[in-house]
C-alpha cells in the first residue's frame, strides 16, 4: 500500500497521515527525516503525533544528527542514537541488578538460596548440621555482612569463638567448610565474583581416622554378647565384620540385593554414591540361607513397623561396655564403635597379605589414600617377603658348593 508524503516548512522533514486514526481532532501524522550521512542520502522514521512527535521536534532531531556529523562527535544517525540510548539503559539495568546483588547479606543468601539448594542435593542430616553451624557460629559474626565485606579477619574470629568455647578442631573445620561452600555457590550462580575468603584462612589439621580394630578373640566375644542381646543386631554386626559394609548400607539392603547362590550382595548408593558388590563368606551365606526371606523389595533387616533402621541400637554400645572393650580408653579413635567392624574387616585382609588396592576395591574407597591407613599392618608381610632373599642366597650357595664337588 502506497503512502502520500507531505513536506513541512522544515527542510528534510515530511509526514504522512493515518487513514483513520485521529489525534487531537486531526489525522494522526507519522514523521520522517531526510539528510545525508557522509555524502550518502539517508531517511529515518521518527514516530506519530500521538507519540509526541511534530514537525519542529523532527527538525531539531535532524539538526542534532547533522551537527554531530560536522563536529565528529556523537551519533550521526537516529539508529545509532537509539542504540546508544539502549546501551545506556542496559548498563543502568546491569548496575542496578549488581547493586541489588551486592546488597544481599550472608544470612539472606544462606536461608533463601543456599539452604534450599542443599536440601535438594544433600542428606537431611547434612542440612541440619549445616543449619546448626551457621546459626550458632557463622551468622553471629558475618550474617549481616555482604559477600564483599567478609574477609579472613571475620573468619578467624569464627575460629577464635569456637576455640574459646571448647569446640573440637573437627567442628571448626566443618564450620569453615560450610562457609566455603556458601561462597562457592554464590560464585557458581554468579551472585559474587570475588575471591573466596576462606582460601586465606588456615584450617586446623586433624586426624580423626579411627585406628582401632578387633582381634579375633575380641570379635568373637563381642558377637557372642550381641547375640545374647539381639539376634538382628548380631546378624547386622556379623555382616559388617565379614563384608566390610557400612551400617547404612546394611540398613538399605533388600532381599533383591542378596544373591546367596553366587555369594554376592549389591550395596546401592554407598557413601561415595557408587554401587559396589559385597562378597559373602560361608557364615554369611549360612546366615542369609537360614533367615526368612521376603519379597525382592522387602528390607532384609527391617526396623519396627517394617521401616528402614536409622541408627545402630544402643544395645551395641552396651554390649561393648559390658565386655570392657573401651575400658581405660580416652582417645575416640581407639574406642570400639560399630564402624570398628568395618575397620576390622580391612585390617584382617591386610594382615592376611591382600594388596592394598584389593582392599580399596572391597571397601569401596574413592581414594587409595583412605586405604593406606592399614599399610602398617602389612609390615610383617613385607618382612617375610624380604626374608625370601635369604632363601635365594642359601640356594645360590648350595649350587656353588655342588659345582666345587
Amino acid at each position: 500500500m502506497g503512502y502520500k508524503w507531505t513536506k513541512t516548512q522544515f527542510p528534510g522533514v515530511r509526514y504522512r497521515e493515518h487513514p483513520g486514526r485521529k489525534h487531537n481532532g486531526k489525522p494522526d501524522r507519522y514523521f520522517a527525516i531526510r539528510y545525508k550521512v557522509f555524502g550518502k542520502p539517508k531517511e529515518e522514521a521518527l514516530g506519530w503525533s500521538s507519540q509526541g512527535w511534530n514537525a519542529q521536534k523532527a527538525s531539531l532531531q535532524r539538526s542534532e544528527l547533522i551537527n554531530n556529523q560536522k563536529k565528529g562527535h556523537g551519533p550521526v544517525t537516529l539508529k545509532e542514537k537509539q542504540d546508544i540510548q539502549e546501551q545506556k539503559r542496559n548498563d543502568a539495568q546491569i548496575k542496578k541488578e549488581q547493586a541489588e546483588k551486592d546488597a544481599i547479606t550472608i544470612n539472606d543468601f544462606f536461608n533463601e538460596t543456599y539452604l534450599p539448594h542443599s536440601k535438594t542435593n544433600k542428606s537431611e542430616k547434612s542440612c541440619k548440621t549445616e543449619e546448626h553451624l551457621f546459626r550458632i557460629w557463622i551468622d553471629p559474626v558475618v550474617g549481616n555482612f555482604t559477600f564483599q565485606e567478609v574477609s579472613a579477619i571475620e573468619i578467624e574470629k569464627i575460629k577464635i569463638n569456637m576455640t574459646n568455647a571448647g569446640r573440637a578442631p573437627r567442628s571448626i573445620q566443618y564450620t569453615i567448610a560450610v562457609l566455603r561452600q556458601i561462597f562457592n555457590y554464590a560464585i557458581f550462580i554468579r551472585l559474587y565474583d570475588g575471591e573466596n575468603p576462606t582460601k586465606n584462612v588456615k584450617i586446623p589439621k586433624i586426624d580423626n581416622k579411627r585406628l582401632r580394630f578387633l582381634s579375633l578373640s575380641e570379635a568373637e566375644q563381642l558377637l557372642d554378647e550381641l547375640e545374647n542381646r539381639s539376634t538382628q543386631l548380631y546378624e547386622i554386626a556379623l555382616v559388617s565384620l565379614r563384608t566390610g559394609a557400612r551400617a547404612d548400607e546394611i540398613f538399605k539392603l533388600k532381599w533383591g540385593d542378596v544373591d546367596i547362590e553366587h555369594g554376592k550382595l549389591t550395596l546401592w548408593d554407598t557413601k561415595n554414591t557408587n554401587t559396589r558388590m559385597g562378597f559373602m563368606t560361608q557364615d554369611i551365606k549360612k546366615l542369609f540361607h537360614n533367615k526368612k526371606t521376603g519379597e525382592a523389595t522387602d528390607l532384609v533387616f527391617p526396623g519396627r513397623g517394617g521401616v528402614r533402621i536409622q541408627a545402630i541400637s544402643k544395645s551395641y554400645s552396651r554390649a561393648v561396655n559390658a565386655i570392657g572393650l573401651n575400658d581405660k580408653i580416652s582417645d575416640k579413635r581407639m574406642k570400639v564403635v560399630f564402624h570398628t567392624l568395618r575397620h576390622t574387616y580391612a585390617s584382617w585382609l591386610v594382615q592376611k597379605g591382600e594388596p592394598l588396592y584389593t582392599v580399596k576395591e572391597l571397601m569401596g574407597h574413592s581414594d587409595i589414600k583412605m586405604t593406606e591407613r592399614y599399610a602398617h599392618l602389612a609390615n610383617t608381610n613385607l618382612e617375610n617377603a624380604v626374608k625370601k632373599l635369604d632363601e635365594i642366597e642359601i640356594e645360590h650357595k648350595t649350587i656353588q658348593d655342588q659345582k666345587k664337588i
